[in-house]
């Protein structure tokens, strides 16, 4: 019965921290801060390098990323990889 009532509680308490965490990421967002890490790609030079007729793994290799990379940053700007 001493377990339950423990469990019971630690449970509670787990949902309170997650509200509150939840809570604080909102306030965060709404004030502008952004989450995760910066982007390392610079992506001007990927779009220079493919324009100079460097596509695939030549590219993710020169640019040290990996080839869904490039095809990912490549597909966001619409550029279309055949």
């Amino acid at each position: 019965m001493v377990v339950t009532i423990l469990s019971s509680v630690a449970q509670a308490e787990r949902l309170r921290i997650l509200e509150r965490t939840n809570e604080g990421r909102l306030e965060a967002r709404i004030k502008g801060i952004k989450f995760g890490a910066k982007c390392r790609i610079d992506r001007k030079q990927l779009l220079q390098y493919h324009d100079q007729g460097i596509i695939g793994t030549k590219l993710a290799k020169k640019m040290h990323i990996s080839r869904t990379a490039v095809y990912k940053i490549l597909k966001e700007e619409r550029i279309n990889v055949g």
